[in-house]
Formats: C-alpha cells, sequence, structure tokens
C-alpha cells in the first residue's frame, strides 16, 4: 500500500546500508536499480547531502515568491525546508509548470514533488506517496446572514456561482441548485457579496486562504462535506525508502507542532490533519 500513516521518526538503518548512487544519476540507471530489486532513493539523496524538489512557485499560498518577485515560500515549500532538516540534508528547489512536473519526476530531474499533489488511485499506480501533509474537504460558502441552507438537502433550488468544469461545479448540480457560470472563485465571491447567488462550494483550503488574504468578513461556511482530498510528496515509482523516510519525518513535525504551526501561518488553522 502506498499511502503511509504518519508515524515517529526512527532510524532507517537498512536503508542506510544500501550501496549508494549518485545522486545525478540518469533515470535509465535508477529504473534498472529499482527493477534488480535495489532501492537507493535515500541512500542517493544522503550521499548527495541535498535533496531536489520540483514545485511551481507560482501557486500560492502552497508554493510562491514573496510580494512576486521575493524569497520562495508556500505552506509546501516550508513544509519541504522542514522535512529536509529531519533527513539532515539541504533542500534544492527546481520551479517548472505543472504539466512537467511528474514528468520531470520520473525522468529524475527531482527527488520528489512539493505541489500539493493529490493522492488518487490512478496516481498511486505510477508513483509513490509519503503520507499526506494536507487534507482538504469542500465547503459551502454562504453571505453571514444567510441561513436558508443547513443540509444539503437545502442546496436544491438555491443558486450557485461555480465553474462548469470544476467536481463542486458537477455536485452542485447533483444537489440540485441553480448554477451561475463563473470562472471561478473571486467572481464567485463578488455575486455572493452582491446578493446575486446564494452560495458557492469550492474547496477549503481556497476559503481558508480567502479569509488570511481578505478577511472573509460578511461571509460564513454553511456546510461542509464528508469526503475530501489529500495531498503528499509524491516520488518516482520504487522510490519507498525515500518516501518511508519522509513519511518518518513528517510523523516528527507532526508530533512537535511544526505542521500544525504551518498551517496556521498560512492558513489560519490546521490543515495537515483531518477533519
Amino acid at each position: 500500500m502506498k499511502i503511509r500513516a504518519i508515524v515517529p521518526a526512527v532510524a532507517v538503518a537498512s536503508a542506510l546500508a544500501l550501496t549508494a548512487c549518485s545522486a545525478e544519476g540518469d533515470s535509465a540507471e535508477s529504473t534498472s536499480s529499482a527493477a534488480a530489486g535495489t532501492d537507493t532513493s535515500l541512500t542517493d539523496v544522503q550521499e548527495a547531502g541535498v535533496i531536489v524538489v520540483g514545485t511551481e512557485g507560482t501557486y500560492r499560498p502552497f508554493t510562491f515568491h514573496a510580494d512576486g518577485t521575493g524569497d520562495l515560500t508556500g505552506y509546501d515549500v516550508e513544509v519541504a525546508r522542514a522535512v529536509a532538516d529531519e533527513l539532515g540534508v539541504e533542500v534544492q528547489f527546481e520551479e517548472t509548470q505543472w504539466d512537467a512536473l511528474l514528468t520531470g519526476l520520473e525522468a529524475g530531474r527531482f527527488d520528489t514533488v512539493a505541489n500539493q499533489v493529490g493522492i488518487t488511485p490512478e496516481r498511486e499506480e505510477v508513483y509513490e506517496f509519503s503520507a499526506p501533509y494536507t487534507y482538504s474537504n469542500g465547503v459551502v460558502v454562504v453571505r453571514e446572514d444567510y441561513d436558508e441552507i443547513a443540509t444539503w438537502d437545502d442546496i436544491e433550488g438555491q443558486t450557485l456561482a461555480q465553474s462548469l468544469t470544476s467536481s463542486y461545479g458537477t455536485l452542485a448540480k447533483e444537489s440540485g441548485a441553480n448554477i451561475e457560470a463563473v470562472e471561478g472563485w473571486a467572481q464567485s465571491v463578488e455575486l455572493l457579496n452582491q446578493g446575486r447567488v446564494d452560495a458557492t462550494i469550492n474547496d477549503k483550503l481556497t476559503w481558508l486562504d480567502y479569509k488570511v488574504d481578505k478577511g472573509g468578513e460578511g461571509l460564513k461556511v454553511a456546510l461542509e462535506t464528508e469526503d475530501g482530498s489529500q495531498s503528499a510528496f509524491a516520488f518516482a515509482g520504487g522510490d519507498s525508502a525515500l518516501a518511508d523516510a519522509v513519511t518518518e519525518a513528517l510523523g516528527t513535525l507532526a508530533e512537535d507542532g511544526t505542521l500544525a504551526e504551518l498551517s496556521a501561518q498560512f492558513f489560519g488553522d490546521d490543515v495537515s490533519v483531518e477533519s
């Protein structure tokens, strides 16, 4: 099973005993090692003294440059830095577009990807994952004085601002809502504040980021979905030793409160645990 529960950090003695390859080794060498049953992913990173992390750098509040051109920061970035500290190595971020992140991982450009990579059954067939460090559900956001939505049955007949291509738009339709098509969250909030729609369904992380950035005055969460998403560090298939070590590092960071502190810094809430 590729999703690993967060556990306290322990020594990975057997992994340390593996013969290490150069961190600059090409993907073909890595693949042949994995095929031979030798996973050198952890020792590669340890001997290089650095873990190379693929990320976008343009995806606020997860990975972005402060003030547009400043230092790279964000929730995912700072979690990655904390994990590297636990592993006893430096961290090197390689920024690229989302579409190139997972292909770059497969090609050996990165040791891992930290960019809110959601864990899905399809991806689990190809990649290794650490334990999740982000959990999020969907939320129904309404005006603060609007009390007409208290259960999912109440969605029927209401007018919701939704992107027609999003899963939340599909959920709104299936719940019997009338849909006011929008391009994204910003337009949804604008229509909601103007009283032109009754509600919008979106990701809880988006709502929390909006509250931190804009304050969220005049709005509230009326409902939250039971099912949610989980995001984790992604690794090339077969790199289970490194994935396990990162999971152990995340366990330590959960226990000492680091993940909760980083969550509060960027979201005002703890998104590192299931709600």
